[in-house]
C-alpha cells in the first residue's frame, strides 16, 4: 500500500486534524451522510440499553447523538467527544435544537478528555486518527466498565480482491484523516489493548464495521 501512503504518515497530527475539521466543517454532514447506514448499524451493534452511559468518540458534529440518545433514554447519559470547536459548535446547536438533556458535550482532544468514570459503551464512527493515538485509546478504554461494548467502523485498504477500490479509500481518507498508517487493520490498536471484535467487511472491504467487547 505505498502507493498510496502520505508522506510522513504516522501517528495523527493534532494541529493538522484540526485545521482539517475547520475546513470540512461547512460540508461535514453531507460528505459523512452515505455512511448513514454504517452508522446504524455499528450503534446497533452497542447493545445500548436505557439508562447506560455511552462515549461517542470523535463526535464531529453530532450525527450519531440521535440514535444514542433514544438507545439510553432519558436516565441514560451520552458523552460525546470532539477536539474541533467548530464540529462541537454544530453537535451543541442539535442538542440545543432538540432538547437533549441526556448529552453531554466535551470540547477537548480524547487523551485529554473528563470522562465518566466506567461507561458501558463506546463508539468510534470514522475516528482513524483517534485509532492511531495510543494516549486516546489508554484513556478511553481506562473510562469503560468491564463488558463495555464496542463499535467500530470505518475506511480501510480493500483486499487484494477489490483492489481497484483502493484509489477511492485514498481519496476519502487524506480528505479526512492526517495519517495514513494502520489502514490495513485500524482497529488493531483496541485488540492489543484486549478488546474482543467481530470485523465485518463492507463494501467490498474498502469499509469496515468492526463490533465487540472489553474484557
Amino acid at each position: 500500500m505505498r502507493d498510496f501512503t502520505l508522506p510522513g504518515a504516522g501517528q495523527a497530527n493534532e494541529a493538522a486534524a484540526l485545521a482539517l475539521y475547520r475546513a470540512r466543517c461547512s460540508y461535514y454532514d453531507w460528505q459523512l451522510a452515505p455512511y448513514e447506514a454504517l452508522r446504524r448499524a455499528a450503534v446497533e451493534r452497542l447493545g445500548l440499553q436505557p439508562g447506560q452511559v455511552v462515549l461517542d468518540i470523535g463526535c464531529g458534529s453530532g450525527m450519531s447523538l440521535d440514535l444514542l440518545q433514544q438507545a439510553v433514554g432519558p436516565e441514560g447519559r451520552v458523552i460525546a467527544i470532539d477536539q474541533s470547536p467548530e464540529m462541537l459548535a454544530q453537535a451543541r446547536q442539535r442538542v440545543e435544537q432538540a432538547g437533549w438533556k441526556q448529552v453531554e458535550l466535551v470540547c477537548s482532544p480524547v487523551q485529554q478528555a473528563s470522562l465518566p468514570a466506567a461507561a458501558d459503551a463506546a463508539l468510534f464512527h470514522f475516528t482513524h486518527d483517534i485509532l492511531q493515538t495510543p494516549a486516546a485509546l489508554d484513556h478511553v478504554l481506562s473510562h469503560l466498565a468491564p463488558g463495555a461494548s464496542l463499535a467500530v467502523c470505518g475506511l480501510k485498504w480493500a483486499p487484494p480482491l477489490y483492489g481497484m477500490l483502493n484509489p477511492l479509500v485514498w481519496w476519502n481518507a487524506v480528505q479526512s484523516v492526517t495519517t495514513l498508517a494502520g489502514l490495513d487493520m485500524p482497529w488493531a490498536g483496541l485488540v492489543l489493548r484486549g478488546a474482543r471484535l467481530t470485523v465485518e467487511p463492507v463494501c467490498g472491504g474498502a469499509l469496515y464495521l468492526a463490533s465487540g467487547r472489553m474484557p
